[in-house]
């Protein structure tokens, strides 16, 4: 008897959508330095801190409105800098920010002459305008820079070069401005270094002015992405608000808490290691302190005293930023695997735990806690945006100003939530960033489902 056979569709696997697309090769590149360049600017604002502390002798509460004046700029600039890009486009916008950036950083020079912290707050908000203006630009910039489906790699290895900037920060402004001792009001070192951060600004701004863009597809080019008629496929709901996606909302809420817990991370990072680093814990983790004294013994303490050196502590945190980087570059890797959300929810509880070590002031090991926080969080922010990014079609230029508006978060929490506790323990203010990570970790496990869209398996 003949057995009759069934031909069957063949299946093939689904390659992953490509990276990019050659034509944007150059572009890429110079966006991606952007990205870079911001995170300089950013974690330079956390050595100011400490700085500021000793030279101009404000508190550590007051000393945090160093971060109000830098997130706060990125909330002034967020619907401004969506406009300029929608009616003049990213190029533009680009050159806008990065003339911001480097007028902020030559106006630390006359600031710093005149030894006022308001003064120097000043140029730092309108250095922060430029920040906020590239960052507002960059992301949906990048977003059209190839297959939507891939834009998530895209952002968060943009995110990971944005490490080796905020890992320089702290290197270049521990050697330049809290190596050795200042006398009040000596803020020599601070003009010297932002003369040069200016110049070399200005000379990218320059170069990026002279790069031809290819265009765009439709749904990423300011001016036709607002046709009520374009046919872009991931324009889901064009005939929705913005406000109507939920997805879009539940971003810029993830975003704002997950920036304050950044920044409130950040702003007390080195008053952490010059506060508890060789203090002696208790008995029951003799034997970490044990190891950690041997380690701080190699990589020096302050010369006579019993905690970290200013110097060494800011290059701690610069280790701690080189473990964010990783977290970015690996991150970019596991969501050909995992489903970006899936991670962002493992890493907010992730930092809830490490949140709870860095609290205890358990010398070394709570000290590699706060190391690992800059670990978890690294892709964060990335996932939280292209995720509030996805399917917005024409809205997504305003989307991005709105979600970059979020961070304002971390203008407000290192002064006025974290800034009261850590003036009485720095310790005990590592307890409230749990609470962003809670709404953290809600929004990677239930709201950054796209309304009418299923998410893919993986």
């Amino acid at each position: 008897m003949a057995l009759s056979s069934t031909t069957l569709p063949a299946t093939t696997p689904t390659a992953p959508p490509p990276f990019t697309e050659r034509r944007y090769v150059l572009t890429f590149i110079f966006v991606v330095s952007l990205f870079m360049l911001w995170g300089l600017g950013v974690t330079m604002g956390d050595i100011l801190n400490k700085h500021f502390q000793q030279v101009l002798h404000v508190s550590k509460a007051n000393s945090a409105y160093v971060q109000v004046a830098t997130f706060g700029a990125y909330f002034v600039m967020g619907l401004p800098a969506g406009w300029f890009m929608k009616r003049f486009g990213y190029q533009k916008g680009v050159i806008l920010g990065l003339g911001l950036y480097a007028l902020g950083a030559f106006l630390m020079v006359p600031a710093a002459n005149a030894a006022s912290f308001t003064f120097l707050l000043v140029a730092l908000f309108v250095l922060a305008c430029g920040l906020g203006t590239l960052e507002a630009v960059a992301h949906p910039f990048l977003d059209g820079l190839g297959d939507p489906a891939s834009s998530d790699r895209r952002i968060t290895f943009s995110h990971a070069i944005n490490g080796i900037g905020a890992v320089s920060g702290p290197l270049i402004g521990g050697y330049f401005v809290l190596r050795g001792t200042h006398a009040a009001g000596d803020l020599s070192s601070v003009k010297v270094l932002y003369t040069i951060i200016g110049t070399v600004v200005g000379a990218i701004g320059l170069a990026f002015a002279f790069v031809k863009v290819p265009p765009l597809n439709a749904e990423h080019t300011p001016g036709t992405a607002t046709s009520e008629t374009s046919d872009a496929p991931t324009d889901l709901g064009a005939d929705k608000s913005l406000f109507q996606h939920k997805h879009f909302v539940w971003a810029c809420v993830a975003q704002l808490f997950n920036t304050a817990a950044q920044g409130g991370t950040w702003a007390y990072f080195i008053n952490y290691g010059t506060d508890y680093m060789g203090l002696q814990p208790g008995p029951a983790i003799q034997g970490f302190w044990q190891v950690g004294t041997l380690f701080s013994r190699t990589v020096s303490l302050a010369p006579g005293l019993p905690h970290l050196a200013n110097d060494v502590a800011a290059y701690f945190f610069s280790l701690s930023l080189v473990g964010m980087m990783i977290g970015r570059f690996l991150g970019t890797y596991l969501m050909q695997f995992i489903a970006p959300n899936r991670l962002l929810a493992f890493v907010a509880l992730a930092n809830i735990c490490m949140c709870l070590i860095v609290a205890q002031h358990w010398g070394w090991v709570s000290f590699a806690a706060l190391i690992a926080l800059n670990f978890f969080f690294s892709v964060m922010f990335p996932i939280i945006y292209s995720l509030g990014l996805k399917d917005l079609g024409r809205h997504k230029q305003l989307a991005s100003s709105f979600i970059v508006m979020g961070v304002v978060g971390a203008a407000l929490f290192p002064r006025f939530v974290m800034g009261p506790v850590a003036d009485v323990s720095v310790a005990h203010a590592y307890y409230l960033p749990i609470i962003c990570y809670v709404v953290v970790f809600l929004y990677g496990a239930i709201f950054y489902k796209v309304a009418g869209s299923e998410p893919k398996a993986r």
